[in-house]
């Protein structure tokens, strides 16, 4: 039986690469990674960004920005310094094994993504039909513009 029922496909095909996914970074050392993580690391690449600034981009608290930060200070994926412009004010930066765990996530992606595709007949035409679909809805829009947010 073949679904049409969208919502119910892309949910089933998002945690199916998402576990694929953390398969692969956990074999490749990143095993504490969680989702809300990689809406952080999307904020950081550009540098360092302070906690309140965070928590507005990612439409939380900025007590909820704070714990998150915390959280991948504890695994080391960032640090956390004293703003120079308001030493009441804290930022967050990428570390090394920040950066890493980054292209972990990437090469993780690129090779499931390439296995998944390697099952269909049609690849080309699967992902130009995706992409229309991502275009026209403004889905695309907001994550290449970094607006989406952890739910």
């Amino acid at each position: 039986m073949v679904s049409s029922d969208l919502t119910l496909l892309f949910t089933a095909l998002t945690a199916a690469c998402d576990a694929e996914v953390r398969a692969r970074m956990a074999a490749a050392g990143h095993d504490r990674v969680r989702t809300v993580h990689g809406y952080v690391f999307q904020h950081l690449l550009q540098g360092p960004v302070r906690v309140s600034d965070l928590a507005g981009l990612l439409g939380m608290t900025p007590q909820g920005a704070s714990k998150v930060a915390a959280e991948m200070e504890r695994v080391g994926y960032v640090a956390r310094r004293t703003d120079p412009g308001d030493q009441r004010a804290r930022m967050i930066e990428l570390t090394p094994y920040g950066r890493a765990a980054i292209e972990a996530g990437r090469a993780a992606r690129a090779e499931m993504s390439a296995g998944m595709l390697g099952l269909l007949d049609a690849p080309e035409e699967f992902l130009a039909s995706l992409d229309r679909l991502a275009r026209e809805t403004g889905a695309l829009n907001d994550l290449l513009s970094r607006r989406l947010r952890p739910q």
